[in-house]
């Protein structure tokens, strides 16, 4: 083999050592990017379990919702204290025709 740097052989084999370098370095970042990701989510989700309260519950006239009394206790929500509510529709009730 020739350490000639005009030698093509040898010069295709530089760019196949830089792009293998290369890849490594993309894969490795990546892996890196999607762990912290991860742990993100995880800790978000964790924050979301402390201090939180999920239920059920039916709007009533004048789109009125009540927390549970079970909830308030563990929360230590009292009245007049500022929450903040996350609205997920599960289905709506049929409307008669008539």
């Amino acid at each position: 083999m020739s350490d000639n740097p005009a030698d093509p052989v040898e010069a295709f084999k530089k760019v196949m050592e830089k792009g293998g370098e290369a890849q490594k370095d993309l894969a490795r970042q990546f892996s890196s990017f999607q762990t912290d990701a991860m742990q993100n989510y995880f800790t978000m989700l964790k924050g979301m379990s402390f201090y939180n309260a999920m239920f059920k519950t039916t709007v009533q006239s004048g789109g009125r919702i009540s927390i549970p009394e079970a909830e308030r206790q563990a929360l230590d929500i009292e009245d007049g204290d500022l929450v903040q509510v996350i609205v997920i529709p599960i289905e709506r009730k049929k409307r008669k025709e008539g």
